[in-house]
């Protein structure tokens, strides 16, 4: 397929619209179901570049869920524990132990579940049964992998009355070495961002703590991969192998940090025991349950547990979730890994990511201010490697 025709480009008035190779080569891409469009595969290429790296960094496989050119999380394929296999909705998946694949997925699909309902997903590896049956139930605009299961291929296709778009992707496919894009009619090239983000990427560490366990590594390298694909400015905040708190296109560093600490503690409080048994009415599908979980986390737009609200969710009214409550709960989470897509320039960044339970970090230093960034990090006996490296998406 030389090029493809979409229905309009980011906007329905934005026409003709369609993706093509500059050099007249065929598309590395097929398409198996569907009609994705030009914000679909925004995100299908650049979350397929997050996995395939990911996938070479650590030798795990990896899955992304993305939403409007970011992801929402992207995770390896760890088990998941009891807990938290609850608190991302899959304790009734059969096999899940089994797939490496499927647990990734699990991963980035739960971290965010506000954020990630219809997003794009991508997997590293051939998409397996149990991932397919996963994906099935949720709500989702599409998916890219470099391969599918037969029995995975037709459990997708039945998705939203057989329109779901499923991109196959040439694994082997490198692109040309430039890359080039048009603002206001003026053709911008720069060289790709062939960057290799690797446990070398981590050597210089510059507190006093010099102790990276390999496990921090790991999620500092997932973190780093996260946000070279996140519109920046961006922070990541990574643990137990999954990017749990993404913060991503803020003006301000330090709005970033706020941005993903409140996702992660979000994601860290899912799994708190009054959230995990909240007493939903059995009718209330998963995406309510999720909006119903976020405001009694977060005490957003509406007070799910006031009376005439909390009979539209529960059997019974639950008791509030205390800011007393979750502040002891969350000062129990430690061990949290914080990557910057660039140096931070005041050391508030570090005093919000400690309250989000962060122990390791990963900027690339070079502000005026390390002195003062490093004094802050070592307050608090943290482990700051700085990585030379600046990792903005735009």
């Amino acid at each position: 397929m030389k090029e493809f025709e979409l229905k309009y480009g980011c906007n329905p008035n934005q026409k003709p619209a369609k993706i093509y190779m500059r050099g007249g080569e065929d598309l590395p891409i097929e398409i198996l179901n569907g009609r994705p469009g030009y914000i679909n595969f925004l995100d299908a290429f650049n979350s397929w570049q997050l996995v395939k790296e990911l996938k070479e960094a650590l030798g795990l496989p990896a899955v992304a869920s993305f939403k409007h050119v970011s992801p929402t999380s992207a995770a390896v394929g760890l088990k998941l524990s009891d807990t938290l296999k609850r608190a991302c909705f899959v304790d009734d998946i059969e096999g899940l132990d089994d797939s490496p694949l499927a647990c990734a997925y699990a991963r980035a699909r739960g971290t965010d579940r506000m954020c990630s309902f219809g997003d794009w997903v991508a997997l590293s590896d051939v998409c397996d049964v149990t991932t397919a049956k996963m994906i099935k139930r949720e709500v989702s605009d599409g998916i890219i992998a470099p391969g599918y299961e037969p029995e995975a291929l037709e459990i997708l296709k039945s998705k939203r009355k057989g329109g779901y778009n499923i991109v196959k992707i040439d694994p082997a496919y490198v692109p040309e070495e430039a890359e080039r894009k048009q603002v206001f009619g003026i053709t911008f090239e720069q060289g790709r961002n062939n960057f290799k983000i690797d446990r070398a990427l981590l050597s210089n560490i510059v507190t006093k703590n010099k102790d990276l366990p390999e496990a921090a590594a790991r999620d500092l390298i997932i973190s780093l991969i996260t946000l070279k694909y996140t519109q920046s400015n961006s922070v990541c905040f990574a643990y137990d192998g999954q990017a749990i708190g993404v913060g991503a296109g803020q003006q301000s560093r330090v709005h970033c940090t706020r941005l993903a600490g409140s996702k992660a503690d979000t994601w860290f409080l899912r799994q708190y025991d009054k959230v995990l048994n909240l007493p939903f009415l059995p009718t209330l599908g998963r995406p309510d349950r999720d909006n119903v979980i976020d405001g009694y986390i977060n005490q957003n737009e509406e007070d799910v547990t006031a009376e005439g609200n909390w009979q539209k969710y529960f059997t019974t009214r639950p008791e509030p979730l205390s800011d007393a409550e979750k502040k002891a709960f969350l000062a129990t989470r430690t061990g949290v890994s914080l990557g910057s897509d660039a140096f931070f320039p005041f050391s508030d960044n570090i005093e919000r990511a400690k309250k989000s339970g962060v122990a390791y970090i990963a900027e690339p230093g070079g502000s005026i201010r390390d002195d003062l960034v490093i004094e802050c990090a070592d307050k608090y006996g943290m482990v700051m490697a700085f990585t030379g490296m600046r990792l903005f998406h735009h």
